[in-house]
């Protein structure tokens, strides 16, 4: 990926697009002591090829004021592709019958491991299940002969997440910008999405 040489200063984006400030984070070993995973009466469920509408239902349910969208946008083939493929472990967690978390392992740049989504839905958050799902995580992942597992959040992203990564053994090692379209322009999120990042009048 080429790196950028920008003066300081302040840079207008064209009508419709956003820009995004990622901070891209990693182990290198396996944590010493990985607390308990699920607690009773949550379960993951492994998804495949069919599971499209699951899969997009949590990623919108928990990403949508986070500005999640690349999987809303992507072909079905190439998302029955990766979710059939036996390098992605994804998983939506259950509450009973009622979808409140998602995590994806991405393992097929091996040795390396990405924790490619993770997060529960507005009504977990500070139920304490973003801690046992981080220690699933961490379970799954290092149960791999894998030298490194990482994991990118952004601005968009909670609060707290920068934290909440760094809390579990992550570290910053690199700062990225992204510029993309804004998918609520686009109507694959909605309009009220997101509201910390207000839209831009162009008319």
């Amino acid at each position: 990926m080429p790196m950028l040489d920008l003066a300081n200063g302040y840079y207008e984006l064209p009508p419709g697009k956003l820009l995004n400030v990622v901070i891209c984070l990693e182990m290198k070993s396996r944590p010493k002591d990985i607390g308990r995973g699920l607690p009773d009466g949550l379960v993951l469920k492994r998804l495949g090829a069919g599971d499209l509408a699951i899969h997009r239902a949590i990623f919108r349910d928990v990403g949508a004021d986070l500005m999640w969208f690349s999987r809303l946008v992507m072909a079905d083939e190439k998302l029955k592709a990766i979710l059939a493929d036996p390098d992605v472990e994804s998983f939506v967690v259950m509450q009973d019958a009622t979808p409140v978390g998602i995590l994806e392992l991405n393992f097929r740049e091996k040795p390396e491991c990405e924790l490619a989504f993770f997060g529960v839905s507005q009504k977990a958050i500070g139920t304490g299940l973003g801690r046992a799902l981080m220690n699933e995580a961490l379970q799954r992942a290092w149960a791999r002969p894998i030298d490194r597992l990482w994991v990118h959040t952004c601005h968009y992203d909670h609060p707290r997440a920068l934290g909440f990564y760094q809390k579990a053994g992550f570290k910053p090692y690199a700062r990225m910008i992204e510029v993309h379209d804004d998918p609520r322009a686009s109507g694959h999120l909605p309009m009220v999405a997101a509201p910390q990042v207000p839209m831009v009048d162009i008319s």
